[in-house]
């Protein structure tokens, strides 16, 4: 079977026909015919035979004085027919492939001074009657300098149209470099030939998603053990996650097992600024994947054209609309294909249209979170393979420790900095201190060495995040202290705490209490230590916001608002509310109430822990970080310590 996309030519061979030839072509016939003449037997002779022999014959029926006015002037002679007929001394003439002599010159003869030349004619023809007398003609022949003079327009012309049809047939064209293939599919093709090196070995962390996709590429190698049970393999399989959580991957792991042609595509790559321009490419990929059938379809980002259609003028997009129809109708239409398996990618299931998700296009839909404890152990398994030296005290639990939360894309990205830390430092090995730097990078950016801070500042900066730890350590349901430091770091950042909260999916409303007096401790401490807040609990104050606004409005979690919520995934980008004004303004009560009451809380537990605060802040100017290690010297074990997870992290 060849394996070679329809839309995709072969290369051409050495030495085929280029349309720059055909280009050059006509350059040089058009100089062949200004500088070719149609007879190729003109004889030399001179001016003084003539005059001697030619005139008084009476044979001349025409001359032409060629360039009489030039250096390189000749005079062209043509016979009479009737005498090119009946005399012998023309009779060699007559072998002319183009006919007769007198349909082009047979003598030629260079002229010395045109003036005496025709003098000299009239003389001798001065008793010649009229009908009888010898035509005379004068022509000017152009140099090639004058000739690309008038030719030049037309080259350059056409250059310029040449040169933009093909920018033209690049940009637009996609494959096959022509603009009538701009309605061909962009879709790369996996097969036998240029097949994917990635396996689900490459793979680690997403063990029920990989037995999700295993099966799929099971069906594919051995449909007998699923067909003779009656079961039907679903036809499209929709990877959600967050990003960086590992879909691609999957899809390339996917690709590398399969042992199917697997067709590769962008969901932006359908839409174009010309109309019908993503259902043509949609029909076509589907052409060319009902070829290679059974064969896998993987399209990634899909809610670049999968988005939910508009209701209204406003809202609607008739080419995207009109291409996500065209996929509709492929993946199950009226007249369904079989042996075309659907994988698609994205991170917003939420704007999906409904029509997409339902059984028989999308019927299984696999969700890709971000890796637990164990999972980020199997990922740094697999990434610190590639790092050829590491220290010995270098383990993947003690990394999935000290990276809560992290996606497999943001681990693969510490294990290269830590690597590239070591490099710059001139070690030998990467060690775990390498690691660390690596995942404050990640966190909280770039460190900035160089930026001034005044000692107050300073100072201020550090009593902030000591509010923090003292609030994450002494709150039950507050998370624990990981790390706080007061090292600026990328673009705003002056300083940063990361806690480690526990692995859970539901929260109750007195931890969640919690997290917003922890949030809030950098404020209070500012206050109670000096007197005066600053501008640095910004972020502190967004997130608190979000949370309020999210208990009362979304989690149902305030009495006089009572059991409702307003959330609607679909009306994310819209401003309008489900509810009336008085109620918007009993909402701003209570959040603002809400607030406040955490507030007082947050400010009276630092009052009584003043001394602790006092501690933690003068070893953070001492030493810039702290480690959970060091707070239990400082002011004692946390009473509530559980065994933590994920990750929490403060920026300020």
């Amino acid at each position: 079977m060849d394996f070679l996309p329809e839309n995709e030519e072969p290369k051409k061979k050495k030495g085929g026909f280029n349309s720059y030839w055909l280009f050059g072509l006509l350059i040089v016939a058009l100089l062949a015919t200004q500088f070719l003449t149609l007879n190729l037997n003109i004889k030399p002779t001179t001016e003084d035979e003539f005059f001697r022999k030619l005139v008084p014959s009476g044979d001349v029926a025409q001359i032409t004085i060629v360039n009489k006015d030039r250096e390189d002037a000749r005079v062209e002679v043509y016979i009479k027919e009737d005498s090119l007929k009946t005399k012998k001394q023309y009779s060699d003439f007559k072998q002319n492939k183009i006919g007769f002599a007198n349909k082009g010159p047979l003598y030629s003869f260079e002229l010395t001074s045109a003036t005496s030349f025709k003098d000299k004619l009239d003389a001798i023809q001065s008793q010649t009657p009229f009908e009888k007398l010898i035509k005379v003609k004068n022509e000017t022949q152009k140099s090639i300098f004058d000739l690309l003079l008038s030719v030049l327009p037309f080259i350059l012309l056409f250059g310029v149209w040449f040169f933009l049809m093909r920018k033209a047939s690049g940009g637009m064209g996609g494959p096959g470099g022509q603009i009538f293939n701009i309605g061909k599919s962009k879709a790369n093709l996996y097969d036998k030939d240029t097949k994917v090196s990635v396996t689900f070995d490459d793979v680690a962390g997403l063990d029920e998603a990989k037995e999700e996709v295993k099966e799929v590429v099971d069906f594919l190698k051995n449909p007998k053990k699923y067909t003779a049970l009656g079961a039907k393999i679903p036809k499209g399989v929709l990877l959600v996650g967050p990003p960086g959580t590992g879909k691609t991957l999957l899809a390339k792991a996917m690709a590398g097992e399969a042992q199917v042609p697997f067709f590769s595509i962008s969901g932006s790559d359908f839409v174009e600024m010309f109309v019908g321009v993503g259902a043509s490419r949609v029909r076509d990929l589907f052409k060319q994947a009902r070829e290679k059938a059974p064969c896998i379809i993987f399209i990634d980002e899909i809610d670049a054209v999968g988005r939910a259609r508009g209701k209204n003028m406003m809202q609607s997009n008739d080419e995207r609309e009109s291409t996500l129809n065209q996929l509709l109708v492929e993946m199950d239409g009226f007249s369904g294909d079989k042996g075309i398996i659907m994988l698609a990618a994205t991170n917003r299931p939420d704007v999906l249209d409904s029509a997409l998700l339902r059984p028989g296009r999308f019927d299984r839909q696999i969700s890709i979170d971000k890796p637990d404890q164990k999972g980020r152990e199997q990922i740094f398994k697999v990434h610190l393979k590639k790092l050829t030296k590491l220290g010995p005290n270098v383990t993947p639990e003690k990394l999935a420790s000290l990276t809560p939360g992290f996606a497999g894309a943001e681990i693969a990205n510490v294990c290269n900095e830590a690597a590239l830390v070591a490099a710059r430092k001139e070690k030998s090995q990467v060690e775990v201190e390498d690691f660390n730097e690596a995942v404050d990078r990640s966190i909280g950016g770039l460190e900035k060495k160089n930026k001034i801070i005044s000692p107050h500042e300073k100072e201020i900066i550090a009593y902030h995040e000591a509010g923090h730890a003292i609030c994450g350590w002494y709150l039950e349901h507050a998370h624990p202290l990981l790390k706080v430091t007061i090292i600026p770091r990328g673009i705003a950042a002056l300083g940063y705490a990361q806690y480690l909260p526990k692995e859970q999916y539901l929260y109750r409303t007195e931890q969640l209490l919690d997290e917003i007096c922890m949030t809030l401790g950098g404020r209070a401490a500012e206050e109670i230590v000096f007197g005066k807040i600053s501008t640095g609990a910004q972020n502190d104050l967004q997130r608190i916001t979000q949370l309020s606004y999210a208990m009362v409005t979304v989690y149902g979690m305030n009495e006089k608002v009572g059991n409702v919520s307003f959330y609607d995934p679909q009306q994310d980008t819209t401003f309008t509310k489900p509810y009336s004004d008085d109620t918007a303004k009993v909402i701003d009560e209570e959040v603002r109430k809400l607030i406040d009451t955490a507030y007082k809380r947050t400010v009276a537990l630092l009052t009584e822990k003043r001394e602790q605060l006092n501690k933690i802040a003068e070893a953070l100017l001492a030493k810039e970080i702290l480690f959970k290690s060091d707070l239990d010297e400082l002011i004692g074990k946390r009473l509530f310590d559980e065994e933590p997870v994920p990750v929490a992290i403060t920026i300020d």
